[in-house]
């Protein structure tokens, strides 16, 4: 699978109503950085209640 932005190799695919999306390590890594940015990451963790040391 090709990457959603560009055309490398898709490192992780995602799946939702039957609509598959490919990221590359590098917009992999950018979307992660954005979604911590806005604060989504830390509501998820709160919401699964994950506490790790």
């Amino acid at each position: 699978m090709q990457c959603h932005y560009c055309e490398s190799e898709a490192a992780v695919a995602v799946e939702k109503d039957h609509i598959k999306v490919g990221l590359c390590e590098d917009h992999f890594r950018d979307r992660l950085e954005e979604l911590k940015n806005e604060g989504w990451l830390e509501d998820l963790q709160e919401e699964l209640d994950i506490d790790r040391s």
